[in-house]
């Protein structure tokens, strides 16, 4: 492959990763045209975006950014998967086609800087809250002491409109 045209692909993957922090590499050998483009089209439609990457030049543009540490994963026929969102739901989306499709490799992910390796990696990222998750248990957990003691002044209100006295401890 020619220098310029090595420099236009390198270009595309600046263009195509730019902002993108987290992302899922896979490797889809072994898949048919069909299943792959079934693939394709079930994850376009929650906005994902898979992108088969020539290696050399993908760890050449990540280079220093934020998806360097993706490096280890960029060996033999890779595919990078991003979406607009949370890459923790894109994990999910990657592992729901997995069980589909068995002949997916899963060969790592990055998350907030840090890289996740292989199948275990990328399911353990599947499995983290994203954010708005995150943020709602959180709530509940504090929300959660606050309805406990309403409860127990409800109580309390109840028995003196009753008209009952309520013993100190």
């Amino acid at each position: 492959m020619s220098k310029p045209i090595k420099n236009l692909i390198a270009s595309e993957y600046e263009n195509r990763f730019q902002g993108v922090t987290g992302a899922v590499v896979v490797e889809l050998r072994g898949l048919d045209a069909r299943a792959t483009t079934t693939m394709r089209n079930s994850l376009r439609s929650k906005g994902i975006r898979m992108t088969v990457v020539k290696n050399a030049l993908a760890r050449r543009t990540f280079k220093g950014g934020p998806l360097s540490a993706l490096e280890t994963a960029l060996k033999g026929p890779s595919a990078i998967i991003t979406g607009p969102e949370s890459v923790v739901l894109v994990a999910r989306e990657v592992l729901k086609s997995v069980e589909t499709e068995k002949k997916i490799v899963l060969k790592g992910a990055i998350f907030d800087g840090e890289y996740f390796d292989g199948d275990a990696g990328v399911k353990l990222l599947g499995s983290f809250p994203t954010r708005e998750e995150g943020l709602s248990k959180v709530v509940t957990l504090i929300l959660s002491p606050a309805r406990n003691i309403m409860g127990v002044v409800k109580t309390i209100q109840e028995k003196l409109e009753a008209g009952e006295t309520i013993a100190r401890l």
